[in-house]
């Protein structure tokens, strides 16, 4: 029998679909089964708890949920995220239901004795309720009392050694693509790009002294498994500087019908003959490729690495060999204001581990210091780089402008130069007028 009656919640189970809410009712029917088998460190009924409190928000209208005051582990400043129910005599199971965020491995690699190791922890010291990610990345810990943080980072760190993850204004937990463990298109090694600037970054990811939250992504290529150029102050995605590769033979094997393109993703449907001209080259952003004599041609120079061709035809295109990484900055994806994607900053940098990134973590730190410098509270780097202008950000980075960084020709006529931009200076500059002009 139920503790609390949800009928709202019920309705979300009748969907074609799974719900949550299924999934929650599983998980309160299996703790009130073990109880006497499993020495539960927090209240038996948390689920069920759970289940009420959302139910009652459900009915209200408005969340029951309250912040209440700043919790942690000792000597991190981030990674508990605290939760307090508003209705603590009717809920008590709830009255405390922190969130832990957990550093998820690179490339989300686990063992299944290390997952099982996760959810024996969390079924002893939490509400057992995972979220396997969350969007930042991480692995999400829902609901704990504050007694158990202290003995949950303890089991964490002592005996899987694991780490929490960032929360706060703080760097947040770098997520990566699978990158070249499993995928052929990666152009660097994201997995220990990604660790390596974990490790480096400790005390920007434990211990909140940014304005605001700043992420790092990583994806191996330009498809962006993890929409980095979307949701990351600073995206690195895997790019080539040399021509795309092309196989002429499978070309021909594709318009053939030889060879099924998108590499047989829709097999379970007939969508006609592979037309290279329609899926192709007319879908090509910049118009750099066309076909005639049997041959695809491709004009490099304009092409944007979008990747549509490569993934259309993979037998017959495939990235170039110099690879390394594109550097873009400045993306979020606020409530109030809209979207902002990612504007390229480095178009192209070699990902050397050999010198420990540190071309990379130039680039890094230059940034960090003028946005903790100039950032207003809560104010992401996209909004910072709107505010005082990308020209203000290449300055500070000392990247030297390049055509890449013109999104569009400029609408403003005018143009205004610092003077020490100017060599020699606009006195040289008038005398000379005057000597050709006005005699």
């Amino acid at each position: 029998m139920a503790k609390h009656e949800t009928p709202l919640l019920d309705q979300l189970e009748s969907g074609p679909w799974p719900s949550f809410v299924s999934d929650m009712k599983q998980e309160a029917e299996s703790r009130a089964k073990n109880a006497n088998n499993i020495n539960y460190q927090i209240p038996v009924d948390v689920v069920e708890d759970l289940l009420g409190v959302l139910e009652l928000s459900y009915k209200d209208g408005e969340t029951h949920w309250k912040h209440g005051g700043i919790v942690g582990v000792f000597g991190y400043g981030g990674g508990v995220i605290g939760r307090y129910c508003d209705q603590p005599e009717k809920f008590p199971g709830v009255a405390h239901f922190h969130t832990l965020r957990v550093n998820q491995p690179s490339g989300k690699f686990y063992t299944t004795e290390y997952l099982k190791q996760l959810c024996d922890l969390w079924e002893m010291r939490g509400s057992g309720i995972t979220n396997m990610h969350g969007s930042t990345g991480d692995i999400i810990f829902l609901g704990t009392t504050t007694k158990q943080l202290e003995e949950i980072f303890f089991e964490l760190t002592h005996n899987l050694n694991q780490d929490l993850g960032g929360s706060g204004s703080n760097l947040r937990t770098p997520a990566d693509c699978i990158g070249a463990a499993r995928c052929e298109y990666a152009c660097y090694d994201t997995q220990d790009l990604c660790n390596h600037l974990t490790q480096e970054y400790q005390d920007e990811l434990h211990r909140p002294a940014f304005p605001y939250k700043f992420k790092f992504k990583f994806d191996g290529c330009p498809n962006c498994c993890v929409a980095s150029i979307a949701r990351a102050d600073m995206s690195f995605i895997g790019t080539w500087k040399d021509d795309i590769r092309i196989d002429q033979e499978a070309v021909k094997a594709y318009v053939a019908g030889e060879l099924k393109p998108n590499a047989g993703a829709h097999a379970g449907r007939d969508w006609g003959k592979f037309d290279i001209q329609k899926e192709v080259i007319d879908l090509c952003p910049t118009k750099c490729m066309w076909y005639e004599n049997g041959k695809l041609e491709i004009d490099n120079k304009e092409c944007t690495r979008c990747m549509h061709c490569i993934n259309v035809m993979p037998r017959a295109l495939r990235p170039g060999k110099q690879t390394g990484c594109s550097i873009l900055v400045g993306a979020k994806a606020p409530i109030l204001d809209g979207a902002q994607m990612g504007s390229l900053l480095v178009p192209f940098v070699e990902v050397n581990k050999d010198n420990d990134y540190q071309e990379i973590k130039d680039v890094i730190e230059a940034i960090w210091d003028w946005w903790m410098e100039e950032g207003k509270n809560r104010e992401r780097l996209g909004e910072l780089m709107k505010r005082q202008g990308f020209q203000k950000l290449l300055e500070v980075t000392g990247i030297d402008p390049v055509p890449q960084h013109v999104q569009e020709p400029r609408h403003n006529p005018y143009i205004f130069w610092k003077e020490e931009e100017v060599e020699g200076g606009w006195e040289r500059d008038i005398n000379e007028f005057r000597k050709h002009h006005l005699r």
